[in-house]
């Protein structure tokens, strides 16, 4: 069972903020803003980060003019090659550009060192328990994860059960949320094991800001990300089932069409690893085995990189009424004839209630402590932790175990009485479906926004790729809140993002 819930964890508990202290700088920092939580550029006001000297140096003497001129291109860059996202439920139109924040982000080599030994850790240690829960169950029946979480997670696929997967890995990509702490240090907010997007806007992000600053760019040495397609479909390519006796596999990219949110990554992955972009309906199963339509006949399929949910992948084995999978597809992935990344069934491990659980799955395959911490978690199927949530729910923030994209969600400093109470009657009817986790103070880093430098709220999402071996692409997506004061960072929510720098040793 995860203690996290009873221990007093100072770093997490939401602090405070004294009034906030405005800095004596020269534009573009005349105003910027300190309150309690860590800033990824200032050790103090006025004093930069040895890591972030140059950047500092470099934007005082940018005329501020020059750095319009540069956000307006890159904004028009962005457009041009359609690189938007999608708000659902929006009354105003769904379809933007995707906002993004020319003053990067920089991580210093060791400290991205241990975020990569700890996402390593991580994801191996989430596969292994993917493999034992559908086959064996030994966690389930050593009582360190109870059983009725595992069953009663809507993403738990029984159709799994004893499925060999090729090579055991059911999760090949994955994106880890993190969160820097007020001490400094990282933690994982949340783990995305079923189709984690956003990859596409850590390259565009880095094209354009290798053309904004090139001299800076070269001097810092920063690693490269050019080369995360290229590592996908290597990564891909490893899944090939046994049964395909081809030199080189058939790699495509299953989408769910113009329509999705991510349509735009789907698209440009496809493009970037040389491979088919594929709806439902260009595929089709004779006898178990998988074959694409194409000018030419038919062409066997090896690999699906599937940006497809669980419930829309196989109408004759999922939900009905889906038009979106490949009638039969199941059938031929439990031949083995195809593989699919990620499988069937992992979003079990991104389940909001079983992340609390990930420290002790940890120790339990690895034998090794969490390099990572999580996030104190209060799981709401607990009657005294669930008693504590309720009583507190102007300090914390709920949310919904199955959602993402910041839907779902109670920021309880942010929320109104009406809120909570909404949210109050959500918990006492179905208390599975919540966690409750502490209000975090993120880091801030500088964007510039309306002419100068201000302070922002940021998380980083890591991209790791497991195939052979695992593989992480040093760098990630920086998400950050640009509304003033917001805590949250997705797109759907009024989030943008920014290039991540990771320097050479």
């Amino acid at each position: 069972m995860p203690q996290t819930h009873t221990r007093t964890q100072s770093f997490l508990r939401p602090v405070p903020a004294p009034e906030p202290a405005r800095s004596l700088f020269r534009p573009p920092f005349r105003n910027y803003q300190f309150d309690t939580a860590y800033d990824e550029m200032f050790e103090a006001p006025g004093v930069p980060r040895p890591h972030y000297q140059a950047l500092f140096q470099t934007l005082l003497e940018l005329p501020p003019e020059e750095m319009r001129k540069s956000q307006q291109a890159a904004d028009l860059s962005f457009l041009h090659q359609g690189i938007t996202f999608t708000v659902y439920g929006n009354d105003e139109g769904t379809e933007r550009v995707f906002p993004n924040d020319l003053l990067p982000r920089i991580i210093p080599h060791h400290e991205w060192r241990k975020i990569e030994s700890g996402l390593t850790q991580r994801i191996a240690a989430l596969n292994l328990f993917l493999e034992d829960v559908y086959h064996r169950g030994r966690i389930l029946a050593d009582g360190i994860v109870p059983r009725e979480l595992v069953y009663s997670c809507r993403h738990f696929r029984r159709e799994m059960r004893n499925l060999t997967v090729p090579r055991g890995i059911y999760v090949s990509v994955c994106g880890t949320d993190l969160v820097r702490l007020p001490d400094g240090s990282f933690a994982v907010l949340e783990d995305n094991l079923r189709v984690p997007s956003g990859v596409s806007y850590m390259l565009a992000n880095r094209k354009v800001l290798k053309k904004v600053f090139p001299t800076l760019f070269r001097d810092y040495g920063v690693c490269p990300v050019d080369h995360y397609a290229q590592a996908l479909l290597a990564t891909l390519r490893t899944l090939s089932p046994e049964s395909s006796s081809r030199h080189e596999p058939a790699v495509v990219l299953l989408t769910p069409g113009v329509f999705n949110s991510a349509y735009f990554e789907h698209t440009f992955l496809a493009q970037q690893m040389g491979i088919e972009l594929v709806e439902g309906r260009d595929l089709l199963v004779h006898d178990n085995v998988v074959y694409m339509r194409t000018t030419a006949g038919l062409k066997r399929v090896d690999v699906i990189y599937r940006r497809v949910d669980d419930d829309f992948l196989d109408p004759l084995c999922f939900r009905r009424d889906s038009s979106l999978g490949v009638p039969g597809l199941f059938n031929a992935y439990r031949a083995g004839n195809v593989s699919l990344a990620n499988s069937i069934g992992t979003g079990i491990a991104d389940d909001k209630a079983l992340y609390a659980y990930v420290p002790a799955i940890i120790r339990y395959y690895l034998s090794e402590e969490p390099v990572l911490p999580n996030i104190e978690t209060y799981l709401l199927t607990d009657r005294s932790q669930r008693s504590y949530v309720l009583e507190h729910l102007d300090e914390l923030v709920v949310k919904a175990v199955g959602e993402s994209g910041g839907y779902g969600m109670l920021i309880g400093p942010h929320s109104t009485a009406e809120q909570r109470e909404e949210f109050r009657a959500r918990i006492q009817a179905e208390p599975r479906n919540y966690i409750a986790q502490p209000t975090l103070s993120l880091s801030r880093a500088p964007c510039f926004l309306d002419g100068e430098a201000q302070a922002r709220h940021v998380d980083l999402r890591p991209y790791i790729l497991y195939g052979e071996n695992v593989t992480l692409v040093p760098g990630g997506l920086t998400r950050v809140a640009l509304r003033r004061g917001s805590l949250v960072v997705n797109s759907s929510q009024g989030g943008g993002s920014k290039d991540t720098w990771v320097l050479r040793a």
